[in-house]
């Protein structure tokens, strides 16, 4: 059996949404599509995560036109797209008839493979999903949400990514999004992976923590199939490890890529041009390309961590910078130890300043801590602090069921709504998630206004970089 070691390149969209706020625009992609497209790639990322926000908010593009653009330029590599299941790609769960027009319309708009995932790793959250890119013929990637704590271990893994297979996942992604598996965790939990399933194992991380790379080493002699890599000039650091050093490392090997490195320098100093115009215009910072090892300790996310730093800085409190930071883990447990990826990781770090800026834990709770505790986003993990819950919501009844049970179906009152300035299926699913940007959008696009300032929602700027 062939052990060659495919690879998914995150360039079109982790890479730059973890380190340049997903400010790549469509320009900057198509010098490179033809290569691209040619490198023997498994997939390459460049849809979903905070893309489809980003495109309408900041850079004045329709985020369904540029998947078609990309389609066409790339029509022989798979495009694959990242899903934050029942939330879609917005911060809510949406009723499962949105769920299943937004799946459809992605399939038939270019996108070939869907990576799916839940911040609480709640299956139920992700089976309308799942189910309707199978449905639509899509390849269904679901992912399990990498952490740690008292309740994840390998065996917690395992059983998750076997449940996942028996609702049809084609492929099984390890998402580790804060860079936190260690290189021998990584060979214990793919081996365990190989051994219980039949899907191909699909492995992302970062190098937030500078592990990454011997992450893959040990994860590719375990077995795993794939994994997710950036072109150098926007890998490293919060982003991903770098293609062409993996590449090179597996040539000649039984592991060997296939992969050509004189190609994929051409495309390498393509976006060093891009990364450089970034850099000169200030959303790509130096030091989001940097190794923080505080995420080892708190497991608190690269964009979380310059999050809480803007949230101190508003509040002139950056001293307490380091007290929130040992606050993080604390509220984490408190709350039944989710893992910390969009939306949890918001929910948990803002909740977190708050118990340190107000001089007492839990004197006030976010809207968002008290649906996390009812259980509006799901099942949470382990075992909850009553006495929290209880000052939470009071005697309100906690959400066993799919939270999205409760919600009626909802896309014939959002067409309805937006019928005045929606000009296709397309739009309004894009109205569906963001009406306030896409109306913006809308009204700039068909000249009804000529300008349009950016947002400056401080959960948009925390999002872009978590939803990896």
């Amino acid at each position: 059996m062939s052990k060659q070691i495919k690879i998914t390149d995150t360039i079109l969209r982790d890479a730059h949404q973890s380190q340049a706020a997903t400010r790549m625009r469509i320009e900057d992609m198509l010098p490179a599509c033809q290569l691209l497209d040619n490198m023997g790639y498994w997939s390459l990322e460049c849809w979903g995560g905070a893309t489809f926000d980003s495109c309408m908010r900041f850079l004045n593009e329709d985020p369904w036109e540029r998947l078609r653009t990309l389609k066409k330029a790339m029509p022989k590599t798979p495009l694959q797209m990242l899903l934050r299941g029942q939330n879609l790609l917005g911060y809510k769960h949406y009723s499962d008839d949105v769920v299943e027009a937004f799946c459809k319309k992605s399939i038939e708009n270019g996108i070939d493979v869907v990576r799916i995932f839940d911040a609480l790793n709640d299956p139920r959250n992700v089976a309308m999903a799942m189910k309707c890119v199978k449905e639509y013929g899509g390849i269904c990637e679901a992912a399990i949400s990498y952490t740690m704590s008292p309740v994840h271990n390998i065996d917690y893994f395992v059983k998750l990514a076997s449940q996942l297979v028996e609702m049809g996942a084609d492929v099984i992604c390890i998402k580790d999004m804060a860079n936190l598996l260690l290189p021998f965790d990584a060979y214990k939990l793919v081996s365990k992976l190989k051994e219980n399933l039949d899907v191909p194992i699909h492995l992302h991380t970062h190098n937030t923590t500078g592990t990454g790379d011997m992450t893959y080493l040990m994860a590719i002699q375990a077995g795993v199939d794939i994994v997710d890599c950036a072109l150098s000039p926007f890998s490293n650091g919060t982003s991903n490890p770098t293609t062409e050093a993996l590449v090179a490392t597996l040539q000649g090997t039984e592991y060997d890529t296939g992969m050509d490195l004189n190609n994929l320098n051409k495309a390498a100093a393509h976006f060093r041009k891009v990364a450089d115009k970034l850099k000169a215009d200030g959303t790509l910072n130096p030091k989001v390309l940097s190794v923080d090892t505080n995420t080892l300790l708190y497991q608190v996310p690269g964009g979380m961590l310059s999050n809480l730093i803007s949230q101190l800085k508003q509040a002139n409190a950056e001293d307490k910078y380091y007290e929130v930071l040992a606050e993080v883990p604390r509220v984490r447990k408190d709350f039944g130890y989710p893992p910390l990826v969009t939306p949890s990781s918001q929910i948990v770090g803002s909740q977190a300043v708050f118990n340190v800026l107000s001089g007492e834990r839990y004197k006030v709770f976010t809207k968002e801590s008290k649906g996390l505790l009812r259980g509006e986003y799901g099942r949470l993990p382990g075992e909850v602090n009553e006495e929290v819950r209880k000052k939470a919501i009071g005697d309100d009844q906690v959400i066993t069921c799919r939270p999205a049970d409760l919600l009626k179906p909802e896309l014939d009152q959002i067409r309805e709504e937006c019928k005045d300035f929606a000009k296709s299926e397309e739009d309004v699913l894009s109205y569906a998630l963001f009406p306030q940007v896409a109306k913006k959008f809308f009204d700039l696009r068909d000249g009804r206004i000529t300008t349009s300032a950016p947002s400056d929602d401080i959960r948009y700027l925390y999002v872009q970089d978590l939803s990896k």
